[in-house]
């Protein structure tokens, strides 16, 4: 091991030597930072798993810093170079664009899984800025280049902003240039990358795990092993069939502070004669000490436009929506800007695949969050800003689904005949929530006793456990135990001010999509 020793604990310098290991048969020394002859080409997975704080993201970051000092090609969301034989490439993984960017605020360029399934395809002219950029090529001369309004000093700007930020899309913004012209479509990736980093893994199925496979011969898969398997793999996490040999173990406590009440009560779940009372309670003490835990008698309607309430039961949630815009006087016939949503899928036939990539492609995922900040330019278009997305701001055609309680069909204030489809926000169920962090998290402890109530396993651990767990380690800072079904007014009206920064580029699909309304 290298000087990182110092800050690892044992289990995290065990599993760093182990994945460096691995990589060192790869062609990457990470000892001596030295590209090798790749010694063996046979696919290999390991896994490093360990409940909230254990240091999972530590060793990521670590692992990639030590790959990106060795030389290795990193592979990101916004650009991707051609591929060099001598060099290898790493890419680092997310299920979904929150969760990719809670890694890029700790400094780790991360990208979402569909995004490196799908590659771009790049505009000629400006690919050549971006490989200059990128180290790969030579200063493109202006007047040679069809890109309308481009001068010396706008590329002097692109420059000066790449080498503090290394964002390609930020820097043609620098020159006044457009990440829209950039990128002309997306394809379906062809040539395979060397080492892949999947966060959040706990959250990926076996199709997905497949499909990394094709692509990637080494992949590392981080998880949390306490966390709730995918609805379609029966409670088994794929990390779980590759044995202990491949799998390793973290059990220090790293993140946020050693006496965080949340990780205490996250850990506390651990105890088998741990009943849902007793929990109760021991939130109710943590409160009674700690003002980063909350015993509440009610939601915080301020809070759920950009941080949901978590809970279990669908109909929690719906009606928690319904309150939630009946509170904020929100028309039955539209959206308020600044009212959150879930994208619920891509609603496109077959045959408009290469629309649905676009889509995708931009972040519109199933589970992605998403803010309405109003109507777009042409009926049933929408602009919107994607939560965690490296290009947050765009416009789309979608269908919206307002559920309604008590009803069996949605109501759908407008829509375009095809698109993305979205469901409110404003509270979620705790599956669809893993992968994220918020500063503050509500859960909705009705919800939790009712799963206790029932019995219900999962795995061999009660079922209110896992979910209970998953919920109050989404938040980074504050936990609201809300205890009964009340909520508070707003103090200010729904607004988009801290999400309107840039104006929202709309996506290259408008107009083909436009064409089939």
């Amino acid at each position: 091991m290298t000087g990182t020793a110092l800050t690892f604990s044992d289990d995290q310098a065990d599993a760093y030597d182990a994945i460096s290991a691995v990589l060192k048969q790869v062609g990457v020394d990470l000892e001596d930072g030295l590209m090798l002859p790749m010694a063996s080409t046979d696919t290999q997975i390991r896994a490093v798993i360990g409940k909230a704080g254990s240091g999972k993201t530590l060793l990521l970051a670590e692992l990639y810093k030590a790959l990106d000092e060795a030389g290795v090609d990193i592979v990101s969301g916004d650009w991707e170079g051609r591929k060099k034989k001598e060099r290898r490439t790493l890419a680092i993984l997310a299920p979904t664009n929150k969760a990719a960017s809670v890694l890029r605020t700790r400094g780790v360029p991360a990208t979402t899984i569909h995004r490196i399934l799908y590659t771009p395809v790049y505009d000629p002219e400006y690919e050549k800025i971006a490989e200059w950029l990128a180290g790969n090529g030579e200063r493109p001369d202006v007047e040679a280049l069809s890109v309308e309004g481009l001068t010396d000093e706008a590329l002097d700007r692109a420059y000066a902003f790449y080498q503090t930020h290394k964002s390609i899309p930020g820097a043609l913004a620098a020159a006044g240039l457009r990440g829209s012209d950039f990128i002309t479509g997306w394809k379906r990736r062809e040539d395979p990358l060397d080492i892949g980093f999947v966060d959040e893994s706990s959250m990926l199925d076996k199709r997905q795990l497949d499909d990394l496979k094709e692509i990637f011969p080494t992949l590392v898969l981080f998880g949390d092993p306490a966390q709730l398997a995918p609805v379609n793999q029966a409670g088994e996490m794929v990390f779980e069939t590759l044995g202990a040999e491949n799998t390793h173990v973290l059990h220090r406590i790293h993140r946020q502070t050693q006496d965080s009440p949340i990780l205490d009560l996250a850990h506390a779940l651990a105890d088998p004669q741990l009943g849902f009372d007793q929990f109760d309670r021991m939130i109710q003490e943590a409160a009674a000490s700690d003002e980063r835990v909350v015993y509440a008698s009610r939601v915080e309607s301020d809070l759920m436009a950009r941080s949901p309430v978590l809970v279990w039961r669908n109909a929690t949630r719906i009606r928690l929506i319904q309150a939630f815009r009946n509170v904020h006087d929100a028309p039955v016939d539209a959206l308020l800007p600044g009212e959150p949503l879930i994208c619920d899928g891509i609603e496109l036939p077959a045959k408009h695949r290469k629309k649905r990539l676009d889509l995708e492609a931009r972040g519109l995922i199933k589970g992605a969050q998403v803010v309405y900040l109003g109507p777009g330019r042409k009926p049933g278009f929408s602009r919107l800003h994607v939560i965690g997305a490296e290009d947050p701001n765009i416009s789309a055609a979608s269908i919206v689904k307002i559920e309604i309680p008590d009803e069996e069909e949605p109501f759908i204030p407008y829509a375009a005949r095809m698109g993305a489809a979205f469901l409110h926000g404003a509270a979620v169920t705790i599956h669809k929530a893993q992968g994220s962090q918020w500063d503050s998290v509500q859960v909705f402890a009705p919800d939790i006793m009712a799963a206790a109530r029932a019995g219900r396993m999962e795995a061999g651990i009660p079922l209110w456990k896992r979910l209970t767990y998953v919920a109050i380690t989404r938040a980074e800072t504050r936990l609201l135990w809300v205890t009964q079904a009340r909520l508070a007014k707003p103090t200010a009206p729904l607004s988009v001010a801290d999400l309107t920064a840039k104006e929202a580029a709309p996506l290259t699909l408008e107009a083909q999509v436009d064409a089939l309304l």
